[in-house]
């Protein structure tokens, strides 16, 4: 197996004997985090086209990768960004395979390090179809890091690039936000983007 081939929740809980919570709004009282006139201009002109292509693979060039690399220049270059990296843990627990995202809290550019704090998986439309398989890398992410004794909640993220659905690895906890988040609220979803790498500041 591979992370995309995990379809259901139901199969990845029981899998890893997770519990899953999906009855907290996660976020509610999160502060929004400014947004860059640099970000605010990329993202008025990628939406139009990044909908009318309506690809995932426009969706995630356009209008995820910009919005997580505003990210690592909030931290100054403190956080690590991949994109269609390989991220192989364990193959015969089917945690192999590729991601499409990866922010860590490293400088390194050329390999991924840990922590890895955050994963985000891009669909071009379907959130819930997404779920399983982010689930599946974040259980690897914190195997990763586990290797080095760093116990840190996992974040993750599917999104289509205009809505984003979060996620937190808490232990055996695994919980998904009750609410959605759209690209207009740049300002929640950066914040909310940055929470793990707080403790960089």
């Amino acid at each position: 197996m591979s992370y995309s081939e995990f379809k259901t929740i139901a199969e990845v809980s029981d899998r890893f004997d997770l519990t899953v919570d999906e009855s907290k709004n996660l976020f509610a009282d999160i502060a929004p985090v400014k947004v860059s006139e640099f970000l605010q201009q990329i993202l008025e002109r990628n939406i139009p086209l990044a909908s009318a292509i309506n690809t995932e693979k426009a969706r995630s060039e356009l209008l995820i990768a910009p919005t997580l690399l505003e990210i690592r220049h909030i931290y100054k270059n403190e956080v690590g960004f991949f994109s269609g990296s390989e991220f192989n843990i364990d193959s015969e627990l089917g945690l192999n395979g590729y991601c499409d995202f990866i922010l860590t809290a490293s400088r390194e550019i050329y390999e991924i390090c840990r922590p890895v704090l955050t994963l985000v998986e891009a669909k071009n439309e379907n959130i819930k179809g997404g779920l399983p398989q982010c689930m599946a890398e974040m259980i690897a992410a914190q195997k990763f890091n586990l290797r080095d004794n760093i116990n840190l909640p996992i974040y993750g993220a599917v999104t289509t690039g205009i809505i984003w659905q979060f996620l937190i690895l808490e232990g055996n906890l695994l919980c998904i936000d009750l609410r959605e988040y759209y690209i207009r609220d740049t300002d929640k979803l950066l914040a909310i983007l940055s929470h793990p790498f707080q403790t960089l500041k």
